[in-house]
């Protein structure tokens, strides 16, 4: 088994599950037993300065949208790039949180590259690997450009860039006929 840690799923139109409809998940953490990721462009209505009220005694001034990180309820999670708050590495320079303190970190830097999410997206054992082999996800490289990127046209733009990876080297092999004035 391949671990997709640190890899983008990208919705196929087959798959059939309303919570993933045009989502692009960052895998978190993947292996035998299952995997754990966050949709990156689904925002909530909720801002992190509303949310933060009931989660922190200290406030917060900022102004993101949380992000619905997947249908299974879990603790408020961050995607970062502050390495002091790191409690995984998910691609070099980037980082994934959980603890309170290391949120009430993340929070206050303005400047700092984060997602905070609400909710997670999970798989059991071999779940995910079923979802792949069905056509349901389309892969690639997560990078710091999709992590962070626009949320309304990143399933657009991954799709598309998925498709051109597939097709260009076969329209390579497509012989150019000697005459298409013909057609």
């Amino acid at each position: 088994m391949r671990s997709l840690s640190g890899h983008l799923l990208v919705a196929s139109p087959r798959l059939p599950d309303e919570n993933f409809y045009r989502t692009v998940v960052l895998i978190i953490h993947h292996d035998e037993q299952g995997a754990i990721g966050v949709v990156l462009n689904r925002p909530a209505n909720s801002t992190i300065r509303e949310v933060w009220e009931s989660f922190s005694d200290k406030s917060c001034d900022s102004d993101q949208p949380i992000n619905v990180g997947g249908p299974v309820s879990g603790p408020l999670m961050a995607v970062h790039t502050k390495e002091s708050c790191s409690e995984n590495e998910i691609l070099p320079g980037v980082y994934f949180a959980t603890h309170r303190d290391r949120l009430n970190q993340i929070v206050r830097e303005p400047d700092l590259p984060f997602r905070i999410f609400s909710n997670y997206s999970g798989w059991a054992a071999g779940q995910l690997e079923g979802e792949l082999k069905a056509g349901g996800w389309m892969v690639m490289p997560a990078t710091f450009d999709y992590i962070f990127g626009d949320a309304a046209t990143m399933w657009r733009k991954a799709a598309q860039e998925i498709g051109e990876q597939i097709t260009t080297p076969l329209l390579n092999e497509v012989p150019t006929p000697e005459d298409p004035s013909c057609n």
